[in-house]
């Protein structure tokens, strides 16, 4: 008979590709997860993982299977959930990932607040880049991520929560600065200080600017990095400017506030969801989670029509709703 301990060891040696991993993030000895699989295997008359290569993969079969097993590991605990749900009772364990450009602006204002209303909910956050949270949402290794939208993914769900604007941050003497009003033709500059790869807030602004990340720059020295907050700081010394989201203006000093410009028409904004697999489990806490959220987002940001949605994964593709100047 298949167990659900050993479709969480298939799931689990996939998810680590060792045996040994696998068997240390179950809290079991290498051995009794290989007798396990081994087992299951001879069950079913197929093998599911080929051993001969390192690291192991699944078979052909074994993925087909391995998809299977999380969509019912998926089931069984929601089984679990239903009865959390008639009892009314609001525990448990969340774990979720949020994307660095969201994490340091976002976090502080929502996490406190959440975890004193309902303080037997487990929260375990993890600063994740964008197809990093895609890849564990697909694999169950996290149930939720905090995330920039459209993806468009047909094993993900999107729920859409606010709407933050792309903002310019100067040198304070830049001529940007000094502009009346600010287009997006304005910023298709060598200028420009940008993420590295794999920031969402990076491909945006490709998009936005229309300019390759293989174009020489005007700059002092070639650097890209991971954090908005590192960028800022080499504007301030080295000059140029670069993008911020909306949220990064409610920790800036009033001062630095003034290094800020808006766009004058077709503000660019993003789009931050909380996305979670089809076959998600924890229905409840997921939806406390997207109403505490927007509980602590200013009123304004939940309005998308307030400027245009910019899509990050398909660069060509910049605007949404409308289209650009």
């Amino acid at each position: 008979m298949i167990t659900l301990t050993q479709l969480e060891y298939i799931v689990a040696i996939d998810e680590y590709r060792h045996f040994a991993t696998a068997g240390e993030r179950c809290f079991v000895t290498q051995p009794t997860l290989s007798i396990q699989v081994k087992k299951l295997e001879d069950e079913l008359g197929v093998i599911i993982f080929d051993r001969s290569r390192q690291p192991v993969v699944p078979t052909d079969i074994g993925a087909k299977l391995i998809e299977q097993a999380r969509i019912t590991l998926a089931s069984a605990e929601r089984i679990k959930e239903i009865i959390r749900e008639e009892q009314q009772d609001v525990e448990g364990r969340l774990k979720i990932g949020i994307i660095p450009t969201l994490a340091p602006y976002l976090l502080p204002v929502f996490v406190g607040h959440y975890l004193r209303k309902y303080p037997a909910v487990k929260l375990e956050i993890e600063e994740l880049v964008s197809e990093e949270i895609i890849r564990r949402l697909k694999h169950d290794a996290i149930d939720v991520g905090i995330f920039v939208t459209p993806y468009e993914d047909e094993k993900i769900v999107e729920n859409p929560i606010f709407y933050e604007e792309m903002l310019v941050y100067a040198h304070p003497d830049h001529e940007l600065l000094k502009k009346k009003e600010i287009s997006l033709k304005d910023i298709a500059t060598p200028e420009i200080w940008m993420l590295g790869d794999g920031h969402c807030f990076r491909d945006q602004v490709v998009n936005l600017c229309a300019i390759s990340g293989e174009q020489t720059r005007n700059l002092p020295f070639e650097f890209e990095s991971n954090s908005l907050e590192t960028l800022m700081r080499i504007v301030d010394v080295e000059g140029g400017f670069t993008l911020i989201p909306e949220l990064a203006l409610q920790y800036m000093p009033e001062a630095k506030k003034q290094q800020v410009k808006s766009f004058s028409k077709n503000r660019p904004l993003r789009e931050v969801s909380v996305i979670y697999s089809r076959h998600y489990t924890k229905q409840k806490l997921i939806h406390l989670l997207c109403n505490e959220l927007q509980e602590v987002i200013p009123a304004h940001m939940l309005e998308a029509a307030r400027g245009v949605v910019v899509k990050w994964q398909r660069k060509g593709e910049i605007l949404l709703n409308k289209h650009t100047e």
